[in-house]
């Protein structure tokens, strides 16, 4: 599918996020890692909602290892967006989410990507089965395979 084509609807949670002043940049729109910080806001927090991560002391963690962006029109502050989010491909031990950011209100997104974690073991830093209540919040965010 064109990213310009995605739509809202096709993901299966939202965030959303207020953007701050701070966030622009000197061509007075989001600077592009801003967008970034939205991956990683709509990821975790869904993460530790849903699937009860515990960043600072779980037995396993969540290694970026992969990311991309395609920018598609500008947002600037004081505007707020709704981060969505699905899952595209769920492994043993890897995840590539998809995330689509809209202006409030807007169904085109200005924004698409995507985000692979690995997870790993927080002492020896290997692979790490996803499993439990983790595996079943991303396997909610599947996309329909029809």
């Amino acid at each position: 599918m064109n990213p310009k084509d995605e739509r809202r609807e096709r993901y299966k949670v939202s965030r959303r996020i207020p953007t701050r002043w701070r966030d622009n940049d000197v061509y007075h729109h989001i600077n592009n890692v801003i967008y970034y910080e939205f991956f990683d806001t709509v990821i975790n927090g869904y993460l530790m909602e849903a699937g009860g991560l515990d960043f600072s002391g779980g037995e396993t963690v969540g290694f970026a290892v992969e990311t991309h962006c395609q920018f598609l029109k500008p947002i600037q502050f004081p505007e707020v967006v709704d981060a969505c989010l699905r899952v595209a491909k769920l492994g043993n031990s890897s995840v590539r989410y998809e995330i689509g950011v809209f202006k409030l209100g807007d169904d085109e997104p200005a924004a698409v990507g995507y985000f692979v974690h690995v997870f790993v073991d927080r002492l020896t830093r290997r692979p790490a089965r996803i499993s439990g209540r983790m595996r079943a919040a991303m396997a909610a965010l599947r996309m329909d395979e029809s």
